[in-house]
This record gives structure tokens, sequence and C-alpha cells, in this order.
């Protein structure tokens, strides 16, 4: 019962994808040179080149177009909530829009460090740096593990299934990139969605993959997928 559960979400995500092949026919008109000046306001959190060196801060380098168009009408029309975006999403034409987006999908992205597991503070410094090695070890494999198969036990969907096998993304389906995010950005995210503060993405399939996943499970997808190329 559960294969076929996750079987069928599956169908649905694939299935659900061609309406939105239409709304990409559009993003692909941006005008980057155009984007670079527009998106002058946006270095300051994000990154001059779109690497966010704050890592709360998502990095929209080399993110598809059409997600960015669509994260950018969902915070100017209230469907998505953030008191920073709202306002400089409200100041965007729909053209400004397809050419900021066009010019951060044109950059590459950065690549994170190692990741590091903070040290126990009653530990001997040596022996904690140690375990937090094998622990960090520890977390990436079960975040691999999640992200390429789900957890059947608790119905939880194979990350791979909509951002593919590299975290690159779906572009027709507008289903983000997520590959070299920054790990606390994945993690505010996947607990925005488990506790229902986002709701804004295709048939509130994130809010229910979220809740039903737990915070060590979180951590360890959000690890896993930060050190993706």
């Amino acid at each position: 019962m559960k294969k076929n559960w996750l079987a069928l979400l599956l169908t649905l995500v694939f299935s659900g994808t061609a309406p939105i092949l239409h709304a990409e026919d559009s993003v692909v008109a941006g005008n980057s040179a155009a984007g670079k000046s527009k998106a002058s306001s946006c270095g300051g959190c994000h990154g001059e080149n779109g690497n966010s060196a704050i890592p709360t801060f998502p990095k929209l380098a080399r993110q598809h177009s059409s997600y960015l168009v669509n994260q950018l009408h969902a915070f100017k029309d209230g469907n998505r909530i953030d008191a920073v975006m709202a306002p400089m999403a409200m100041a965007l034409s729909d053209t400004d829009m397809l050419d900021i987006a066009a010019y951060y999908s044109a950059q590459s992205i950065s690549v994170n460090p190692t990741p590091m597991l903070p040290p126990d503070d009653n530990a001997d410094e040596a022996v904690d740096a140690n375990k937090a090695k094998e622990k960090l070890k520890d977390l990436l494999a079960v975040g691999s593990n999640l992200y390429r198969n789900g957890n059947l036990g608790s119905e939880v969907s194979a990350c791979i299934a909509c951002h593919g096998p590299a975290g690159e993304g779906n572009k027709p389906a507008a289903f983000p990139a997520l590959r070299s995010q920054h790990p606390d950005y994945l993690i505010k995210t996947l607990a925005d969605f488990k506790s229902g503060v986002r709701s804004n993405n295709p048939d509130n399939m994130m809010v229910m993959i979220a809740k039903k996943m737990s915070d060590e499970e979180i951590k360890a997808v959000s690890y896993h997928i930060s050190t993706m190329k």
C-alpha cells in the first residue's frame, strides 16, 4: 500500500508538469543584461552574482528562471509572506521579474565548504572533533538515502523525483534547483513547510512531505543537498 501511495504521488507530480510548460515559454524572454542592473538592490542579501554570503539567505545563482519568476509573483501577490521581499517584489513589473530571473539563472553557483557540526562544549576538543566527523558522515549518509529513496515507513517521498539526481531541479515544471544551496536556508525552508508558515507550492506537495519528516531528517537531507554540485 505504501509503495502504491508513493507511486501515485510520483505520477501526480510528473503528470502535473504539463500545464506549467507554457509558463516557461514566457520566462526565456528575460534580458540578462538588463536584469543585472535591475538586480543591484538584491545584492545586499543575495550577493552581487546571486551567491549570498549569509547562510539563511538563499543563493539565486543558476536557479531556474521559471522558479524565480514564480516566487517573485508569489511575494508580490501575497501568496508567499516575507516582510523584506514583499515590498521589493511590489515594485517590480513582469518585465523586471523576467530580466532579473534571466540574470541570476545565468550566473555560476558557488560550491559550499565541507559542512561542520558544532563541537560539544563539554567534551575533549580532539576527541569531540573526531566524533563530530563521524556524526557528520552518518548524517550525510542518512540525507543521501532520504534524497534518493525517501522513507517508505513514514511515506516521505524521495527528493530526486522532483529535484533531479544531482539537485538540478526541473526547469519546465519550475521545480527549483537545490544543489550547493546553503544548508541553513534549506533547513529553514523545510521547517517552514512543515509548520505551514510557507505553503506556496503546487498541490501543497512540499507541505505534505515536510510534515512527515523528523527534524533530524530535515537536517540530514539539507546537509546532503548542500554538498551536491
